[in-house]
This record gives structure tokens, sequence and C-alpha cells, in this order.
């Protein structure tokens, strides 16, 4: 997997100077490697991940919300799949936000993303999110008419209004114990041109093509410019931005898997301890258990939980 310090080359914690200009989509930092190596470094790294989500869920402490962000077919979905692969499920939770309902558009824009934030020990995935509404909302204003807000709540000033609104948000999860990670998959408008032709020249591709998303592409400099906007004004020390170059999805995946390790060791849970009253009602347990069968199994003896032979005594801890 890539080290902690590849990581902080694409982390964005204080936006004012930030520019999308100066972030290449096609960087791979000089990394020449193959396929097969990619894949091993990935797995490296998922194996990683999957240890420290199993601290997590087990600590139940924190919890930890990944937000991805992208233009269409910068490879949102796959990063997803392959960089969460491994760990187990029952810890893990994705919520992908497309077109709002009626409901969700008669609440603030906040509300149906709160609904689904990831629970103490566990780790929720947002396949887009709030920042929808500074994004595709700003790019068609259309859109924001939709919502019904009082009229005189819709000024020059709402994106900055909303700008402020995200960071207060962010700010009141860290305070509350859940960590922030935000994804732009930064790609290339003429690789997403490449992706279109071939999700439309390959038949098992097709189903991903929408005609919607080659409209999409006449606002790309508006979009690239309301990027750069949230970008700019939602990084944060607390919840910073990783902007990761997307043209190599291998380099991509292997971004976002450093990334997350890197913030889980910094959390570094632990599994919780158990008393001496509870190890002491364990032991009795065993030791019923262990009745039922006329002796330890296997030879097996149990330890006192110091790493000392229960029955012994002896230091049972390996040198």
């Amino acid at each position: 997997m890539l080290p902690a310090d590849v990581v902080k080359r694409f982390e964005i914690r204080e936006g004012e100077r930030f520019r999308l200009a100066d972030v290449d989509p096609g960087e791979t930092l000089g990394l020449d490697i193959g396929k097969d190596e990619a894949r091993d470094m990935l797995a490296a790294g998922v194996k990683r991940l999957d240890d420290l989500q199993e601290r997590l869920y087990a600590e139940g402490r924190w919890s930890v919300l990944i937000m991805f962000q992208a233009m269409d077919a910068a490879g949102k979905d796959s990063a997803i799949e392959h960089v969460m692969s491994g760990i187990n499920p029952q810890g893990c939770s994705v919520s992908a936000f497309k077109v709002p309902s009626l409901t969700e558009l008669r609440h603030d824009f906040l509300w149906r993303t709160t609904c689904a934030l990831p629970e103490r020990g566990m780790i929720g995935i947002f396949n887009r999110s709030y920042y929808e509404e500074v994004l595709v909302v700003r790019v068609h204003n259309e859109l924001l008419a939709k919502q019904g807000l009082p009229a005189k709540l819709v000024g020059d000033d709402i994106w900055k209004q909303r700008f402020e609104s995200i960071r207060d948000f962010e700010r009141h999860m860290a305070r509350n114990g859940t960590v922030v990670l935000k994804f732009f998959l930064h790609l290339s408008r003429d690789e997403q041109r490449k992706r279109f032709l071939d999700r439309i020249d390959e038949p098992d591709k097709r189903w991903k093509f929408s005609l919607g998303d080659v409209a999409e592409r006449q606002r790309w400099d508006d979009y690239m410019t309301a990027y750069e906007d949230a970008i700019r004004n939602t990084a944060t020390e607390h919840a910073p931005w990783h902007v990761v170059p997307a043209d190599n999805k291998w380099f991509t995946r292997l971004v976002v898997a450093a990334a997350i390790v890197k913030k889980l060791e910094e959390l570094d849970p632990q599994y919780p301890k158990v008393d001496d009253t509870a190890l002491a009602a364990m032991m009795e347990a065993r030791k019923k258990l262990v009745e039922e069968d006329g002796g330890p199994p296997d030879g097996k003896k149990a330890k006192d939980g110091k790493g000392k032979d229960n029955k012994s005594g002896k230091d049972n801890k390996k040198g």
C-alpha cells in the first residue's frame, strides 16, 4: 500500500489558496508498476483496513463517514467496490444520493443525508452527499427553485450560507466522534469522453450510460468552478478534502485506501478490555464447558487474561 506521506500530497486542509488546475488528473507520482503489482499493493491496504475496521467496530466509540464526489465515470462505484471489498459488511453501510424525493425536498438540504449517518463503530460511505447542494444545484439553478425555500432566503449569498452550514455541520460531527473523510475523484474531460465511449461500445457496460451524461459535459467548466469553490470553502482540519487524480483507476484506489488506513491508524481503535469480574465469570463458564467434554480440548489451557496459564501460573506470553 502507499505510504502516508503520499496521502498528504492530495490532502487539502486549508482551502483558501486551493486551485483545481494545480492537480493533474493523470498524476501517478512516477509509479511505474504493472496491474499485478498494483493489485497486490491494494490487497495489502485492504487487509490492513479490514483489521482496523474490526477494531473500530469492537471498540464502538468512533464512527467514520467517507464521502465520494466526482463527475460521471470518475470511478466512485469501483473505488468503493475495490477498496471496501475486504471489510466486514456488518460494520459498514453505503448510501447513494441521487435525485431527491418530494419528501426530501420539503426538508432542509442536510436532512436526507443526516438520516444516513453511521452510528458509533461503523463506517458509513456516501456515494454523493450533501455536497450535491452546492454543486449540481448551483450549476442548475432551476433545481434550487424546486426546494420551496422562502423567496427572501434565496439571495446572492445562498452558496456562502450553505458552505457555512456545511462547515458547522462537519464541526458538529467531529465534536461528537464522527471522523469525516471527503474524496473528490478528479477526472479529466478527455478521460471521461473515453470512458463514455467504452460504455457505448461494450455491450456489458451500456447499462451504465445515460444520455444525460453527455448533456452534463457541456457544463464542464461550470462544474469545475463549483467544485473548486466548494473545496476552498469547506476544507478544514477536522474535515479535509482529498483531491485524488482519477484518470488511472489503480492509482485512485491506492490513494483512497491509504487515506482511510492513515486516518484509522491515527484513531488507533482498540479491542475492549475485559475487567477482572467479567474475566472471572468467563473462566468459570470455560471450566463448565471443558467439563462437559472431560477436559481441555486439544490439550489447550486457558489463560487468565494476563498471559499466564490459569492452572500453573506460568507466563505463556510469546517472547
